[in-house]
């Protein structure tokens, strides 16, 4: 291995431990080419060279792509695609496509993130497989393909869970061995949640598709160093204290703290009284407090956890080409990286302390994870949302709001009843509305407030075995004492990996939850992801016609942990917290009389956590269903089209049209669907044009593999607001003729036309997981550039990753300010050669009405500036 220790070095003590692999990787790599000496120089003086914003080079031990039966997110199909794509492109130029495959190791898994159409019966589980199957073979037959055409790649089989849970619970190596070469695993993921597996000690961070393409075929990442943020834990948490309240506390804290594009490490004697499933479900949420990742070094805790996840014998170790956990720990703590947490000489660039007695229930809601309300503050907090005006919670404090991210990636998801986002602004006089229908016969209400969705899935606890039994027990106890969920709730369960239900059918507890309509419907992230299927009629029609809201049908959307999950669909609305419930004979339950001790929950997980579970979840790793070898292979991308041997260079931008003009925090999910194609939509137009039916659309998700679809999906959304038409939907004024039409029709006007566009943007454009296509689908709908006030920082480098120009405005500017509507035509003033432009350089930006301003050119490094002469990172 190469060894810091020989540095002899003094300031390798002070690095924070995620430094510190940062560290080793620039050594191991150091050629005096791609890294040089001066790297690793900047590496180790952290402490003075991080506050300047240097840039590094690094490079990942693997990637991990992932795709699901419907897509979700993101990247597995388009990758595949575009390295098929590469292959015939690098056969036209006369080269061997044979030589185009992955030259670090690549882990593909195919989740089994299934829609929720059928649920609360015991066949929810094969009916949605049988459903997704049949709408996915193509993809299927695809990925299996790709599995056996390119080296180095290890595909994970459908129905074997969700990446990140299946990241932590087998790949995740903790050590390399290459060759008898040790050294750190690290790993970048196509999905923003990839620091789940930070949690387990291992360097990792979710980027854009296009930067682990490059990646994959050798490509270093230039990236800045990063700040890091120390947080101090002490204490221990409470009886009936979660780690779902844990990390909306602590996502609450690092919001108010500003930390985007930084690492977060954690540390402290509080560290002692956490599991790693705790640590986890911390590091899961990163991108959801703004930080790139959430790291827990190696301690004794992890390879515990590596132990019991069966990792430590020799089958698992071959497969994964990884020493046991005893060479694992050797290494480690040879080299500096396995954590003492009596040691103090660590620095950090700033400093955070939570006492974990102070943590108490929570939810977070009814948008944003940092939005957090404690429990027995939700009547109030509901009540307030509805009385004020429509628009976002305000955050004190917060110096630094780059990154507001939407509520996709949870375990605990509950729907509740309303109208509007954020805040609703409903007349009080309508706030006590009550809504007659009848439900299978039965006679129903509904009020603001109600809970229409439970949901249990997602990574982000569904990998933590203590709040996976809670929630059980509760169920269990509500049972006794006669509680029931009411039946037009949809209420369903899907686990992050077949583990889950191992543990909960081996405790008995999983009869529990399918008595309350929890019963699995497949293995992955189903309603925080919006694949939570349709409403029941009767449901939706009462919601719509008192309402007039259009889909998605709910607009209260609160995060919680499974446990408080299951009570809220026995409670039946958001609107109380207690009482629970009546038993038949009318005693009143309350929740301290469901919630099980501490004890109950440790007695249930010592017997039933156990290494066989793991073992017997992921032995047939390696083998799929038989139907994931049929059918042709989706459209290949035209990305490589026209394609020459010389660089096309920097692409000017003159006379642009606006084609969108958003305002502050635009979600992915506005950029890039992932939902259902509307039937009125430029992509449900083409799919029909093509001879498909309404019935087989599918989601944009699931067609991701599709560039003509994907086109037509970009900026999709229903709810999205362009500025220029101050209505909801993807439309926009099309300038000089004033003509109101769609987003697609009218970039595709101005693209036949040679004409550039742009967009304008505010605070945090694409918050929210990666996409691929949102990068993609700009590029082929003609947009050069995009001005906003900040960007995501995933979304940033995956524009530049695509060739498209991200400026942003200067302090205390934006488009308002400005006197910007949108109406206007925009020249960018850039030098014509790449070498005559710096990194983050001001740049003059004028309009055709007498209009200036300056941006900062936001290409932040001189690889960026390379990648953006070769028209983008591929």
């Amino acid at each position: 291995h190469y060894s810091l220790q020989d540095l002899h070095d003094p300031r390798i003590e002070k690095l924070p431990y995620s430094i510190r692999i940062l560290l080793e990787s620039a050594i191991r790599n150091c050629d005096e080419f791609q890294v040089k000496t001066k790297d690793v120089e900047k590496i180790l003086d952290w402490e003075n060279t991080s506050p300047k914003h240097v840039e590094i080079q690094f490079k990942p031990a693997r990637v991990i792509l992932q795709t699901s039966l419907n897509f979700h997110d993101f990247t597995g199909v388009p990758v595949v695609l575009d390295l098929a794509s590469m292959r015939d492109a690098m056969r036209r130029l006369g080269g061997d496509p044979n030589k185009i495959n992955p030259l670090v190791p690549v882990d593909l898994v195919i989740d089994h993130s299934v829609e929720a159409k059928m649920v609360r019966s015991e066949r929810a589980l094969q009916a949605n497989l049988e459903l997704e199957f049949h709408l996915n073979r193509e993809r299927f037959s695809f990925l299996k393909w790709g599995s056996n055409a390119f080296h180095n790649m290890l595909v994970v089989p459908p129905g074997s869970g969700i990446v990140h849970q299946v990241n932590l619970e087998y790949l995740g190596r903790a050590v390399f061995n290459k060759d008898g070469m040790l050294y750190p695993d690290t790993v970048v993921g196509t999905e923003s949640h990839t620091t789940m597996i930070n949690g387990l000690g291992i360097v990792g961070w979710g980027v854009g598709g296009i930067e682990a393409e490059a990646a994959m075929l050798g490509q270093l990442m230039s990236m800045v160093l990063p700040g890091v943020a120390g947080f101090k834990f002490s204490g221990k948490l409470r009886d009936g204290v979660t780690a779902t309240d844990l990390v909306l506390t602590v996502t609450q804290m690092l919001r108010k703290h500003g930390v985007v594009g930084k690492f977060v490490e954690f540390y402290g004697e509080g560290m002692g009284e956490i599991t790693l499933a705790d640590c986890a479900t911390v590091a899961n949420m990163a991108p959801d407090y703004g930080a790139s990742m959430g790291s827990f070094p190696v301690d004794h805790v992890s390879l515990q956890y590596m132990k019991l996840t069966g990792r430590s014998d020799e089958t698992a170790c071959h497969l994964l080409k990884q020493y046991p956990v005893l060479v694992i720990e050797s290494y480690l703590r040879a080299n500096n990286m396995y954590v003492d947490y009596s040691q103090t000489g660590r620095v950090y660039s700033s400093y955070l302390e939570l006492n974990l007695e102070d943590v108490e229930p929570c939810l977070s809601g009814p948008k944003r994870p940092h939005d957090r309300v404690p429990l027995k503050e939700m009547k109030a907090d509901w009540h307030a949302c509805l009385n004020n005006k429509v628009g976002f919670k305000l955050l004190q404090n917060l110096s630094s709001r780059k990154m507001i991210s939407d509520n996709h990636k949870f375990s605990g998801n509950i729907t509740l009843v309303s109208s509007l986002d954020y805040r609703y602004a409903v007349p009080k006089e309508s706030q006590t509305m009550v809504v007659d229908f009848t439900f299978h016969g039965t006679p129903a209400q509904l009020r603001h407030g109600d809970v229409v969705i439970a949901a249990i899935t997602s990574c982000t606890n569904t990998s933590n075995p203590s709040v996976m039994i809670t929630a059980s027990l509760v169920a269990k106890k509500a049972c006794e004492f006669g509680l029931e969920v009411k039946p037009w709730i949809k209420t369903s369960l899907a686990p992050g990996s077949g583990v889950v239900s191992r543990n909960l059918q081996r405790s008995g507890l999983q009869r529990y939850l399918d008595q309350l309509g929890f019963n699995v419907v497949g293995y992955g992230c189903t309603t925080c992801i919006g694949n939570y299927g349709d409403l029941e009629e009767p449901v939706a029609s009462a919601i719509t016609e008192n309402d007039g809201r259009v889909h998605p049908l709910t607009r209260a959307n609160d995060l919680a942990s499974p446990p408080l999950v299951v009570v809220y669909a026995l409670a039946g609305t958001g609107n109380q917290t207690e009482p629970i419930g009546l038993t038949k004979d009318g005693m009143i339950i309350f929740l301290r009389d469901i919630w099980p001790s501490n004890e109950e929950i440790a007695e249930v997980e010592q017997r039933t956590v156990l290494p066989e579970m793991f073992r017997a979840t992921y032995a047939a790793i390696s083998t799929g269903h038989p139907t994931w070898n049929q059918l042709s292979t989706p459209h290949k991308p035209p990305f490589f089209e026209g394609m020459t041997m010389c660089p096309p260079g920097p692409h000017e931008v003159k006379d642009a049209y606006c084609l969108l003009h958003c305002g502050d925090s635009l979600p992915i999910d506005r950029i890039s669907p992932a939902g259902s194609i509307h039937e009125d939509s430029p992509a449900a137009k083409y799919l029909i044009e093509q001879g498909v039916d309404k019935r087989d659309f599918n989601s944009y998700e699931s067609r991701r593999g599709n560039h003509e679809v994907m086109a037509r999906g970009s900026f999709g959304n229903v709810h999205l607001m362009n500025k220029k038409v101050e209505e909801f939907g993807p439309k926009t004024i099309r300038i000089p003729s004033g003509e109101k039409m769609s987003l697609f029709d009218a970039a595709m006007r101005y693209k036949n036309e040679e004409n550039d566009t742009i967009i304008l943007a505010g605070e945090g454009y694409g918050t929210g997981s990666s996409r691929h296509w949102a990068a993609k689908g700009p590029k082929l709908l003609g947009v050069k550039a995009i001005i906003a006030k900040s960007f995501e920082s995933t979304r940033r480098s995956n524009l530049v990753g695509r060739g498209i120009i991200p400026l942003c405005f200067k302090p205390r500017e934006d488009a308002e300010i400005i006197g910007l509507t949108g109406r206007e035509r925009y020249t960018i003033d850039l030098p014509s050669r790449v070498s005559e432009i710096q990194p983050c350089q001001d740049v003059a930006v004028t309009t055709d009405n007498g209009k200036s301003f300056t941006c900062t050119l936001r290409f932040d490094t001189e690889v960026e500036l390379a990648y953006f002469d070769h028209g983008g990172i591929l």
